[in-house]
């Protein structure tokens, strides 16, 4: 195994770490998370259909933000 791969795996872990305990005490505060604004949702009697779209906008956002600053800290 390669010395780069652990690292890789401990960041990870530490980062999935950091926000479990995030969720677990401030979960109640990200209700607005999932019902932005552009978010689809259509709603029938027999029939459910969500898309959220902008949801998945920012969580791109801050994927691509966490790996720059990684790869600018290595």
């Amino acid at each position: 195994m390669d010395n780069q791969l652990g690292k890789y795996l401990i960041l990870i872990g530490a980062a999935v770490l950091v926000l479990g305990i995030f969720i677990y005490f401030f979960g109640g505060s990200l209700k607005w998370f999932g019902h932005l604004p552009g978010d689809i949702r259509i709603e029938r009697d027999n029939f459910r259909f969500y898309f959220p779209i902008t949801t998945l906008i920012l969580i791109n956002i801050v994927i691509y933000l966490i790996v720059k600053i990684v790869q600018w800290l290595r």
